[in-house]
């Protein structure tokens, strides 16, 4: 329909003004009236789409592929707020097509929700897939793990081009079976010494520690022990704002932005499916003609990795009063654990916010899954959010002692950022609770805009 980007404005700016309706009410709308505007005005991107799913790093993930995409030549539209459904989708869509419906762009990345891409994919075929992990997150939506599987299972049967997998999850790798004749299987993987750092849901009975600064990490990484399926990219050595790459037999090492051991194999993840559609485009703008995407070296890719900052709310610091605040996005024990792994309390103030809403799973029984226990000698400053109380009793088990506990999360983070001015601070958050602690920080300094806690 030629009026629906017309449509679809006004419905964004009438909810703005009303403040009802929230940042996805224009999607709703749009695809009631307009069912074929999501695959009609993605249909128009000479490189197609490129979607990212799977448990853990979704957002972080695909900052970094289409920042990495970007920074190298070709012009990308992603859904940077983390609205990661359909129809999130479609009102991102909204705010980028002209009022003719014409989208300025070479290539979509998009992050999408494990379940809410088996709809994607009925509607638009990506072109490339990058699988991430399966992990035990908000197991009251989907049942068991192996449900999750078998929902990213159906991204791996529609994509058409390439699609990237994790090698160390079983679950994931697996997946190479689903994909059809004529689509490329490629992984992303780690060194085998590096394997102990990143735990798969199977292995979390295992404290997650990482030791050492960056210097003795890389110097001490050993080399890696052959594995049955080849990584296209692999993570071979960590350190403090540095890692090491193996790509085509070679070693590639670089300082790093991203904050967070963790971060740096999602990085491993983002180089593979970026040098995946980097190969592509160029094949394709030779037989085309056209000069602005081209084959891109190995070192190229890894500078355009270098360069890449972290998402809104993953690993992202704040700066209140002279004091560089950390807000750290926690959803499962893995993801908690290498968080608590990667950011020594040692120095810092720690606060902890935990709410149970719909997008954080209602079921908090996990946290018994986390190990407290590096926190027991400087403790927490201040627990908040809708399961405080269930938080506090949960660092008592493990000895860890608790200065405050304030369920007013507004109220809680203003208290714990303006204390002790100058010192470094670590805000632990479910995602709810740090849409609302970045929003509570933004009435106090300047924070840059990402669209959502507002």
């Amino acid at each position: 329909m030629f009026a629906t980007p017309a449509i679809g404005k006004l419905v964004r700016v009438a909810s703005r003004i009303t403040k009802h309706g929230g940042s996805a009410f224009p999607g709703k709308i749009v695809e009631t009236i307009d069912p074929g505007f999501l695959t009609r005005t993605l249909a128009q991107l000479p490189y197609g789409v490129v979607l990212v799913s799977g448990t853990n790093g979704k957002t972080t993930t695909t900052r970094m592929v289409a920042s990495m995409l970007s920074d190298l030549g070709l012009k990308v539209f992603t859904n940077p707020t983390g609205s990661n459904f359909v129809r999130g989708v479609v009102s991102a869509l909204l705010n980028e097509v002209s009022l003719s419906g014409k989208l300025d762009a070479d290539i979509a990345v998009l992050e999408l929700d494990e379940a809410y891409a088996v709809h994607f994919v009925k509607q638009v075929k990506p072109r490339y897939a990058l699988l991430l992990n399966v992990m035990r997150d908000q197991l009251d939506r989907f049942g068991e793990i192996d449900t999750t599987a078998k929902l990213l299972s159906h991204v791996a049967e529609a994509t058409t081009g390439t699609v990237v997998l994790n090698r160390e999850d079983p679950r994931i790798a697996a997946l190479a079976a689903k994909v059809p004749a004529g689509t490329q299987v490629k992984y992303f993987g780690l060194a085998e010494n590096l394997k102990h750092y990143f735990p798969s849901d199977d292995d979390m009975a295992t404290t997650v520690s990482v030791e050492g600064d960056a210097a003795s990490v890389i110097a001490d990484a050993e080399p890696s022990k052959e594995h049955a399926l080849p990584a296209d990219v692999t993570l071979t050595a960590v350190g403090d704002h540095e890692a090491m790459f193996g790509m085509d037999g070679q070693s590639y090492s670089t300082a790093v932005k991203l904050e967070g051991v963790y971060n740096l194999y999602n990085a491993a993840a983002a180089l593979a499916i970026v040098r995946a559609v980097m190969t592509d485009t160029a094949a394709q703008s030779k037989v085309a003609s056209t000069a602005h995407a081209c084959a891109v070296s190995s070192d190229e890719l890894i500078a355009a990795v270098s360069r890449v900052t972290p998402a809104f709310g993953r690993g992202e610091v704040i700066n209140v009063n002279g004091s560089p605040v950390e807000l750290l996005l926690v959803k499962n024990p893995m993801g908690f654990r290498l968080s608590l792994a990667s950011f020594s309390p040692s120095g810092a103030d720690t606060m902890i916010i935990i709410n149970d809403q719909y997008a954080d799973g209602r079921d908090m029984s996990w946290l018994w899954d986390v190990d407290f226990t590096s926190l027991r000698e400087s403790g927490v400053g201040m627990v908040s959010g809708v399961r405080a109380w269930d938080m506090a009793l949960r660092l008592g088990y493990d000895q860890v002692s608790v200065e405050h506990v304030d369920t007013d999360l507004e109220r809680a983070v203003t208290a714990f950022v303006n204390a002790n001015p100058g010192t470094r601070k670590h805000i632990y958050c479910t995602y709810t609770a740090m849409l609302k602690a970045r929003a509570t920080l933004g009435r106090i300094t300047e924070v840059s805009d990402a669209g959502v806690g507002r």
